[in-house]
């Protein structure tokens, strides 16, 4: 009798809080969004952050900073604009930390000092980043990349006949989904123990850049995917331009990066999740597009994300909250993540029926 009474205990519990009484449950990282008013109130806040925050050229923010060995003071990564407003300081003492700043100009969030591309490395080369990218860690990635790939309809869903380059590949994660349905895919990382850990499990990653690699440096591939590595690219525009030309007249670039105009940003400030130690670049839903463009790139498609754990239907939430969660997100695009594809061709997202 007590199993039987149970559930129904739970249910009237969650009817009380969540639906009469409007409490938004912990730990989903939705409260911004799905708490009535709150999120109006975070942009009105970061509108005003960003009109107080002063406006630096590049020479007199120099003087304010100091560079560490592996670090430079640089313009702009998207439009090379040479004046900044400094932003946030985001770290953990005695761990890590840097200073992320705007370009007044584009509107894009990097860091600044940035990465010298030449010590790019360093940051992944201490042989624990294998140890992250797998045990607990591999289970979540893997769901998470199955529900961005949904997002895409049929790109991602059939791989048969078609070439498939996951940059920054890690432990071949994507990899193993992306042979799974059928794509002939390769992949390519910085961190020598995560491509030992891929090839172990018999999948096709090497150390390195495209061009060190005779099999990638072929080019021709239908898609390039690009998990949560764009923030780490010291010079996006190059980068991207590089793996523009790696694919074929119809091939397509498909991104998942933190979102820089995410409301959890402007809730949490330098306590968001985005700002990771080997983070460089913060794209926003109008910062991408042009940094894909500049790289050469036809047509632009984004997709929203609500969140995972609102995605699979385990938020806890009331129909009313997550009407209201989806319309804040939908809002400028301010969900927690972006998602995009960048087609080579200006009529890909027609082909693939991503145009609506």
């Amino acid at each position: 009798m007590a199993g039987g009474w149970r559930p129904r205990i739970e249910r009237l519990a969650r009817w009380l809080l969540v639906e009469r009484l409007g409490i938004v449950p912990r730990g989903a990282n939705v409260r911004p969004y799905a708490l009535p008013g709150v999120a109006r109130l975070l942009e009105l806040r970061w509108a005003w952050r960003l009109r107080r925050r002063p406006v630096l050229p590049l020479e007199d923010y120099a003087a304010t900073v100091e560079a560490g060995e592996a670090e430079e003071l640089v313009p702009c990564p998207l439009c090379g604009g040479r004046t900044v407003q400094p932003l946030f300081a985001p770290g953990r003492p005695g761990r890590w930390g840097y200073r992320v700043v705007r370009c007044p100009q584009c509107g894009l969030l990097y860091r600044n000092p940035g990465i010298r591309p030449e010590r790019l490395g360093d940051l992944y080369g201490s042989g624990g980043y294998a140890r992250f990218l797998t045990g607990r860690y591999a289970a979540k990635r893997q769901d998470a990349y199955r529900l961005a790939s949904e997002a895409f309809g049929a790109l991602l869903a059939d791989g048969r006949g078609r070439r498939l380059l996951d940059y920054g590949c890690g432990a071949g994660l994507f990899l193993e989904l992306a042979r799974d349905r059928g794509f002939d895919a390769f992949g390519v990382d910085l961190a020598p123990d995560a491509v030992e850990r891929a090839r172990a499990r018999g999948l096709r990653a090497w150390f390195g850049a495209p061009g060190d690699v005779p099999e990638v440096a072929a080019g021709g591939f239908d898609v390039v995917t690009l998990w949560s590595v764009l923030a780490h690219l010291p010079r996006p525009i190059e980068d991207l331009a590089m793996l523009r030309g790696l694919l074929a007249p119809d091939g397509v670039l498909v991104v998942s990066t933190v979102n820089a105009e995410s409301l959890l940003l402007k809730a949490y400030g330098e306590g968001w999740g985005g700002f990771t130690p080997n983070h460089l670049v913060f794209t926003s839903p109008a910062t991408l597009p042009r940094l894909l463009r500049a790289a050469g790139f036809e047509a632009v498609v984004l997709r929203p994300m609500y969140g995972e754990i609102v995605e699979r239907g385990e938020a806890g939430l009331s129909e009313r909250q997550e009407r209201r969660l989806r319309r804040a997100a939908d809002r400028g695009n301010q969900g927690p993540m972006l998602r995009g594809a960048a087609f080579r061709s200006a009529d890909g997202p027609h082909a693939w029926g991503l145009d609506a």
